[in-house]
């Protein structure tokens, strides 16, 4: 879509795509203070469509430049790995400092945290570490029998809904988010 034709729009969805608000965008545009005119405007589909157009162009400049950054750099993977590593041994004092002609110099200051931080990205991307999250309120499954929990676990494994549809039939009733107990 092209430029907007009312000036006053075009300068709405600019302010709008910057991540502005309706009524930020609004009065930014030369407009007088409303936010019901604002919010209406912002909701046009001239707008919408602009605003649209506007992070589509923006987020293709982005990667543009991500990617010719990578490229300037020689940024790989590879490479990353191979610093993080370089960290870990530094600031694990595993590795002496080299000067010229291979002539050490000294050693590294041990940094712990350092080299914590190395290894857990190193781990993360190596698949070592699994995120865990509680699912549900806390305390929400202190109340259930042991059969409520195993319903509930097995609805939320892969395959379990497939195991739920087959319990709906089994003359169960339904209890809290998919969990069923018997009659």
């Amino acid at each position: 879509m092209p430029i907007l034709k009312n000036p006053k729009h075009e300068r709405v969805a600019q302010e709008l795509a910057k991540g502005r608000s309706a009524a930020q965008a609004y009065i930014e545009a030369g407009y007088k203070a409303n936010r019901h005119n604002a919010s209406a405007l912002a909701r046009t589909q001239p707008i919408e469509t602009r605003v649209s157009e506007l992070l589509e162009r923006r987020e293709r400049a982005d990667a543009k430049a991500t990617e010719k950054a990578v490229e300037k750099l020689a940024l790989s993977k590879e490479w990353v790995i191979g610093k993080l590593i370089e960290n870990v041994e530094r600031a694990l004092q595993a590795r002496r400092v080299g000067g010229e002609e291979g002539k050490e110099q000294g050693e590294y200051q041990y940094q712990g945290s350092v080299a914590n931080r190395a290894l857990e990205l190193l781990g993360k991307e190596l698949g070592m570490f699994i995120n865990r999250k509680e699912v549900g309120t806390p305390g929400e499954f202190e109340s259930m029998t042991d059969e409520e929990l195993e319903a509930c676990i097995a609805e939320l494994m892969p395959g379990g809904k497939a195991e739920a549809r087959e319990r709906e039939g089994s003359g169960t009733t339904p209890l809290k988010k998919g969990v069923r107990k018997p009659h």
